[in-house]
């Protein structure tokens, strides 16, 4: 990766940015080597590093949420050009600031699908930083968010989600044909404390866990299940 040019010529990353993205190519070569090119791969890394550069509080994590980023929309692109079947279902969880609610689903997605699902979260309108009071509720069940981070949806990562999971994000969220939509309705937790926001996420544990058997998903971890 060595003196790319599609680096070299976008004026947006800083000298440091483009020696670490470099790096970050590098790693991504390696992952995707056979299924996507250099000049993807440095592309969807310029592209994830211009989504946050615009609002990012901590410059230096500036190349590391470009790297998770970019590393999620590929894989979106494989499964979207069939370069990646698994066979897993995938859901993407959508909201406006993808800093509460799509967060607390996807942590508990995870936590309950372990190895058996895929599933991303969203947000039409990103905020800075996860909703705090949504971190320590879900720390409450033993689930750890604290290191995701608000990211807005991209088109690959819509067109290869199976599910496509909205909560009040309304005409902002995205409509591909043949998706499999549902809407929750759900209070938002933005400027809740955490004694407001535990009922939100009991009831968002509850979809979750109906959402994995309606997907065929035998739930791991079940003690720690509400109710």
């Amino acid at each position: 990766m060595k003196g790319s040019t599609m680096f070299e010529q976008t004026p947006t990353l800083t000298l440091d940015a483009q020696v670490v993205l470099r790096s970050a190519a590098t790693r991504l070569a390696r992952e995707f080597e056979g299924v996507f090119g250099a000049e993807t791969i440095e592309r969807f890394l310029i592209t994830s590093y211009d989504q946050f550069a615009g609002r990012a509080t901590v410059i230096n994590f500036l190349p590391l949420l470009a790297e998770r980023f970019a590393r999620q929309r590929l894989r979106a692109l494989a499964r979207v050009e069939g370069k990646h079947l698994d066979g897993k279902p995938t859901v993407l969880f959508l909201c406006v600031h993808n800093a509460g609610r799509s967060q607390m689903a996807l942590g508990f997605f995870e936590h309950y699908a372990g190895e058996q699902g895929v599933a991303w979260s969203g947000g039409s309108e990103p905020g800075d930083l996860v909703n705090p009071a949504a971190v320590a509720a879900m720390k409450e069940r033993g689930i750890d968010i604290s290191n995701e981070y608000p990211k807005p949806w991209t088109d690959e990562v819509v067109r290869a989600a199976d599910v496509v999971i909205t909560m009040g994000c309304g005409d902002a969220c995205p409509v591909f044909p043949g998706k499999r939509y549902e809407e929750w309705v759900l209070d938002d937790p933005a400027g809740k404390d955490v004694a407001a926001v535990r009922p939100v996420r009991d009831e968002i544990e509850r979809r979750v866990l109906a959402l994995l058997d309606e997907l065929g998903i035998t739930p791991q971890n079940r003690a720690t299940a509400a109710g």
